[in-house]
């Protein structure tokens, strides 16, 4: 009878085991879904822009373009793709991510660990600052600068010293997101391109964690003959509060989206 009341407890035990672990992966499941999206509207965007950053701000689009020789800062129309306002970077930089800050550009460099910043009306440089990692994305969610470097790792920098005040490390339920790309904070959430992947991530800032994710595969530059997918990757989203709507590209992509992510609770996020 002992020995029969000790299975029952272990079995019991293994059972009470198993259903703890059922709730706590399907919470995780529910929690990093995959959102549909529509496309609400395509505009042309230069095929020859390297893109590395975009937002937008006051009715345009800003963008910072890479690749040593080409690297630019550009003030764009949305409606025909027209190049307003541009400044170039020297050929020694490989310009990255850009964020407004009240009346300021902020452009970061990828491996030269220098970031530029620009009076936002006049693209005039103001001053440089330095940084210890790689550069790659950059936004500013109203208190600090949000960095990503290539890791898994996001980094909060103080706006006027540019000195980094927080770390977020950033998981799912796999483990770590790496290769963490073009950042837009959007209404308290972190989107993130991820290098070489067709998915833009959701990341919770109070804790790293993934919130879900937008598959973006079918659109049409992934489905191009010409489309060389190591190169030619998703990287670019901008958010125009004002009328809430949602932009993304590619590095070289012809086309700028308007998409509109299905299935969210809440405005964007």
């Amino acid at each position: 009878m002992a020995v029969k009341i000790l299975y029952l407890k272990r079995v019991s035990l293994l059972v009470l085991v198993f259903l703890i672990c059922l709730v706590h992966y399907g919470s995780g499941q529910q929690a990093e879904k995959f959102y549909d999206y529509r496309i609400k509207a395509v505009y042309p965007h230069d095929s020859q822009a390297f893109t590395q950053g975009l937002f937008f701000y006051d009715g345009y689009l800003y963008e910072g373009t890479g690749l040593y020789g080409a690297s630019s800062l550009r003030k764009v129309r949305l409606e025909d793709g027209l190049i307003l306002q541009q400044i170039d970077l020297s050929a020694q930089y490989f310009g990255e991510g850009i964020a407004v800050v009240n009346d300021k550009i902020v452009q970061l460099t990828w491996k030269e660990q220098r970031g530029f910043v620009y009076d936002l009306d006049t693209f005039t440089e103001i001053e440089k600052f330095t940084f210890s990692t790689e550069g790659w994305g950059l936004t500013y969610d109203g208190q600090y600068l949000i960095m990503s470097d290539g890791s898994a790792q996001l980094t909060y920098l103080e706006p006027d010293t540019f000195e980094p005040v927080k770390h977020l490390t950033v998981t799912s339920k796999h483990g770590l997101v790496e290769r963490l790309n073009e950042l837009e904070y959007i209404n308290g959430v972190i989107y993130a391109n991820v290098w070489q992947t067709q998915n833009i991530v959701l990341i919770d800032p109070d804790n790293g964690r993934v919130m879900g994710w937008v598959d973006l595969s079918e659109l049409p530059e992934f489905t191009a003959e010409h489309c060389f997918p190591t190169i030619d990757v998703l990287n670019g989203i901008a958010y125009d509060a004002s009328t809430d709507s949602l932009y993304i590209t590619g590095k070289l992509w012809p086309n700028i989206y308007q998409i509109e992510i299905l299935g969210l609770t809440h405005k964007y996020h």
